[in-house]
Parts: structure tokens; sequence; C-alpha cells
């Protein structure tokens, strides 16, 4: 069962939208930028209708008389973190990296997946998979709003008097990743390029779909560039800088331990079922993650000029996790 709490404010017209539990797919971190003069921003939307509109409900209670959210600022075109915008009235300018329109077409849509999710057969691995995790959400009737501002390298923008600050990241966690940074308030949105944990949110492992990992460490290190002293993940509890160092650390044994394996002919499936079963982050919860971030090292180590096939991916995943479902507890 999720529930939202009240937002979190973070600095000053900044806050937060986490919903409770933080863990497991689809449960990201979203944030509401508000200027005195009534002007208002999303940093990504809830994956699903009912989520957003209780985002959508709570950011009103935090705007002056008058104020609209008239723009969302999107980290990555993952459904999580980008369909929730249909609920926004007004159409509101939708900004996102040019490389993120390539990742929205590569992604099921979300009706797409919604038949994948409910129609599946559950006594299949990827049917019961896609039901246990995904199966709390409704994309029934949920349309992508397109991203109606692109643009590659850096943007500057302001919410009505709050400068924003735009980083365009080469492939990392996706095609398509942007660092949002508030330069007065010195907070940085991350996006998925960091999923965190904590001592009181252990939070999950990562998945990355395009990689290569040095990417996604260089896209870290590039959040700790900006100067930001409060760090917003994509999923999991906000960050200082110390947090970041050590997500990279993770990030750094992960591709180390990858490339070992593959230099020893180790074959990508068996690489992660490897490093699940060596459980050297054992606060970390779906272990089974790992296959995609490992398949997508390999693919990098191996040149391939393909992305991955999501499906096929995906059934790998649930494959490790059905060998494995007598060990983890139901959601």
């Amino acid at each position: 069962m999720i529930s939202q709490p009240p937002l979190t404010t973070l600095a000053d017209g900044v806050h937060l939208w986490s919903p409770t539990p933080s863990t497991g797919w689809g449960l990201a971190n979203c944030g509401l930028i508000v200027s005195p003069d009534g002007e208002a921003a999303w940093v990504d939307t809830p994956y699903d209708r009912r989520m957003a509109l209780d985002f959508l409900e709570r950011s009103r209670t935090l705007l002056p008389a008058g104020g609209r959210i008239g723009r969302v600022i999107v980290t990555h075109a993952n459904g999580d973190h980008l369909w929730g915008a249909e609920v926004l009235p007004d159409d509101p300018e939708v900004v996102a990296t040019r490389e993120a329109l390539g990742h929205i077409a590569w992604e099921p849509a979300p009706r797409q997946l919604h038949a994948l999710v409910h129609g599946g057969d559950p006594e299949t691995p990827l049917g019961w998979y896609l039901k246990r995790h995904f199966g709390r959400f409704d994309w029934s009737a949920t349309d992508v709003v397109e991203p109606t501002l692109t643009f590659t390298g850096e943007l500057d923008l302001r919410i009505g008097q709050v400068p924003v600050q735009l980083f365009a990241l080469p492939s990392a966690h996706t095609t398509g990743d942007l660092i949002a940074y508030l330069p007065r308030q010195r907070v940085a949105f991350t996006g998925d390029v960091i999923f965190a944990s904590g001592p009181e949110d252990p939070g999950d492992h990562p998945v990355h779909w395009a990689g290569p990992l040095g990417q996604v460490i260089a896209a870290c290190e590039r959040v700790l560039a900006t100067g930001a002293e409060i760090i917003v993940p994509g999923h999991g509890p906000v960050l200082g800088p110390e947090g970041v160092r050590a997500h990279i650390r993770y990030l750094e044994h992960l591709r180390d331990r990858a490339h070992e394996l593959h230099s020893t002919g180790v074959p990508a499936l068996d690489a992660a079922r490897a490093l699940i079963a060596e459980n050297t982050f054992p606060l970390l919860g779906l272990a089974e993650r790992m296959v995609i971030t490992v398949a997508t090292e390999y693919r990098h180590l191996e040149g391939a000029a393909d992305g991955p096939d999501i499906l096929a991916v995906m059934a790998d995943l649930a494959q490790v996790a059905w060998e494995r479902r007598d060990m983890t507890v139901a959601d």
C-alpha cells in the first residue's frame, strides 16, 4: 500500500513529494519549485494518475493566490518520471533533453504496459513479476504528454524569480538524462543517475538501461561539481555530497566486478547471478535489477550497437527473481 505524506520543504521555495514506502519499482521522488510571484514548476511526475493527482492537490496548497504550475522539468523519460504530467491543466511546458524523445519511443506506451501487467499469465515468471511489482499502477487511460521544449548541452530557465540550470548528460541511466540545479538554494535534482539509500531507508539496487557505468559515475561526479548541498535522487532519501560519493563507490564496485566476470568469459546473466550471490550490499532491495545493469555493461564491453530488447531483459530479470522467490518477502 502506497501513501503520500505532506510535501517536505527542502529549501526556500523547493519542496519534495516522495511516496511511502520509497522503495520498489516506479516510486520516484518529485519536486515542486514555487516562486514568490506565483509561477511554479514540477521536477518529474508520479507514475500514474492517482499519485499524480495527489501530488497536484498537495502542490496547490503551497502556491500563492493565483499561482499555477506552468512547467514540468523531466529528468529522463522513464514513465515513472513523466507519465503523471497528464493531470496538469492549461498545457504546461514540458522540458526534456532532445535525446529523451528517443527513449519515449523505445519504452512501451502506458496502455501497452497496463495490458502487459494486468493481462499477463501470473504462472509465468514475467507475468508474476510484472503483476507483483507493477500491479498497483493504473495506466488504462494514460497518454504520454510529449516534451514541448527540448535542448542539448545546457539550458538556463527561470521559474518566475527562481533560476534553474539544466545540464544534459551523456548516455547514463537512459539516453536523455539531465540534472536540474537551483543555484540560489544549492539543490540538485538528479533523476535516476542516483538511486539513494540511507540508515533509515536502505533503498534498492539501481537499474541502468543505457550506460555504460563509467558514464553513470561521471554523471554523479557532475552532480557534485554543481556545488549542490541538497541532492534529490530519482529514488530514495535526500542526500548530501558524501551520500553521492558513497553511491559512486557502489557503482565502481559493480562496474569492476562486471568487467572481471566478462574478462573470464562469464555470460551476462550468469555474471548477474554471481553478483547477487556475493550480496556485497545486503541492505539493498530488488537485487534482480542487477540483471539489467550488468547486461547493459556487457553490451558496451562487446560493442553492441543496438539498445536492449526491453521485454527480453525484463524476462531474464523475472526469471532470476522467480528462482529466488522463496528467499524474498512478499510485497
